[in-house]
């Protein structure tokens, strides 16, 4: 839909480099990025009022997480964008679902469209009007990468969940606004991204840190 990876633009072609690049990590810009490595944490670029207030309790050494922070993010109009484009595509083929379970919260499941093309990358959720509390659209990025997406055309705010290729949630971004050109990632390398509509995450107590059961 809108990633802007370097390296997925290598395997897509130019014409998916859709925004200038932003380069978020090694800029600093305040990130609550952490390595987790055995039993030690160390926070970088984290204020203290965003420390996380739950802990991490067993990842692969060197795992970089973007910790879920304590206090939610300021809420976003909902959708649909008063303001939504006319879909230039109106009759797109059903895409192949995927059922994604979380073995970390019991009870938790979403019915996703499954996304691995170059346009239908580019398009995503792109003009959609709703989206239902248990739908989403998970997008195959194929490489692992620090993935960054956009907002552009999109008429419901969303939740963007990054997993890594083993199901590990390396972090979220909550409440991603309409109709936005802002480039949006986590720092961390991820394969997956999973779009879910705009607080379904901390209303079903998925965390960055938890596991996806991937297709």
């Amino acid at each position: 839909m809108r990633t802007l990876s370097a390296a997925l633009a290598v395997l897509l072609g130019v014409a998916c480099q859709r925004t200038a690049q932003e380069d978020f990590v090694r800029s600093g810009a305040g990130f609550p990025v952490v390595v987790v490595d055995a039993s030690v944490a160390q926070q970088v670029s984290s204020p203290p009022e965003e420390a996380p207030t739950h802990a991490v309790d067993v990842l692969p050494s060197g795992r970089c997480l973007k910790l879920t922070p304590s206090v939610a993010p300021a809420p976003v109009a909902p959708g649909p964008a008063p303001d939504c484009p006319l879909d230039p595509e109106p009759h797109q083929p059903k895409l192949p679902q995927v059922h994604l379970g979380f073995p970390d919260v019991s009870g938790v499941a979403v019915d996703a469209e499954l996304v691995r093309s170059e346009h239908d990358t580019q398009r995503g959720l792109m003009f959609r009007k709703s989206l239902l509390e248990d739908r989403g659209m998970l997008f195959d990025l194929q490489v692992r990468n620090d993935h960054k997406f956009w907002m552009h055309n999109t008429c419901i705010p969303l939740d963007l969940l990054f997993v890594d290729e083993d199901g590990v949630i390396v972090g979220i971004v909550e409440n991603a606004p309409t109709l936005d050109d802002s480039s949006r990632g986590v720092g961390c390398l991820s394969r997956w991204v999973l779009e879910v509509n705009a607080g379904w995450a901390r209303r079903h107590g998925v965390k960055a840190g938890q596991r996806i059961q991937l297709p």
